[in-house]
């Protein structure tokens, strides 16, 4: 189980720097797959900057509380940051994404990151 605990974490916090990563250095296609598309060129294009790091950022705090603090930490981590995905999906159906996205990606996404806290917690 700790193992599996551990593991699932440093994916999730990976991913944000990856997507962090993507919106700073590719926004168009990143706010595509985000459910709504934007183009980085007008006025979108500081918001996905903002994105960028803030994924980027949540992913470095991530790795850094089970690196340095604990399992513990990085539970309660987590259980903070399923607030973001649950953010994404009401700001995607709010703005004409499709349901799909929203809940396949985002909700599903919040989801797995609760599943992770509760591994964490368990260890």
């Amino acid at each position: 189980m700790t193992v599996t605990a551990y593991t699932l974490a440093v994916v999730l916090d990976l991913f944000c720097l990856f997507l962090g990563y993507r919106f700073l250095f590719q926004p168009g296609p990143a706010a595509a797959g985000y459910g709504v598309p934007a183009r980085p060129d007008g006025d979108a294009g500081a918001y996905l900057t903002i994105k960028g790091l803030r994924d980027g950022a949540s992913g470095v705090i991530g790795l850094a509380l089970l690196a340095f603090v604990g399992a513990q930490a990085e539970a309660w981590f987590m259980v903070c940051v399923a607030l973001v995905p649950l953010g994404d999906m009401l700001i995607v159906l709010r703005n004409g994404g499709t349901k799909a996205v929203a809940f396949g990606i985002h909700f599903a996404t919040a989801v797995v990151v609760l599943i992770s806290a509760a591994l964490l917690f368990l260890v």
